[in-house]
């Protein structure tokens, strides 16, 4: 199974950008679909973006999109996330994981889950 370790998080103001990193430990890290998802205060964990396993398909949530890009080395082991834009309903903390199987947008589908990563959009 994989482990995972986010990082990049940060305070930025309305209109900033941040990369996020998550790096994975594990031999199936470079067959594994990954996900980001956030989970803002006080709510559910949502699906923001995935990423296949050879990085030939993206998918995003329509929060997201056109706004952030999900991208991996799988010779670093690592993805990211490169959020541009940033709105403060952004604001989150932000979680990696590998897909177990199943639809893409579920967090129940995925495992790995590190600690996350805090994203504060503020003025």
């Amino acid at each position: 199974q994989v482990q995972l370790v986010e990082s990049g998080g940060g305070l930025v103001q309305p209109g900033g950008s941040l990369r996020l990193s998550c790096a994975a430990s594990g031999r199936t890290f470079s067959s594994s679909t990954m996900g980001w998802f956030r989970q803002p205060p006080g709510k559910e964990r949502e699906f923001v973006a995935a990423i296949t396993w050879s990085g030939d398909y993206t998918y995003y949530a329509d929060s997201v999109k056109g706004r952030f890009t999900i991208s991996r080395d799988n010779a670093k082991n690592t993805v990211y996330l490169q959020m541009n834009s940033l709105k403060p309903e952004d604001t989150a903390v932000y979680y990696c994981a590998a897909l177990r199987g199943g639809s893409l947008d579920v967090p129940n589908n995925y495992n790995g889950w590190g600690q996350g990563t805090q994203v504060t959009v503020s003025s």
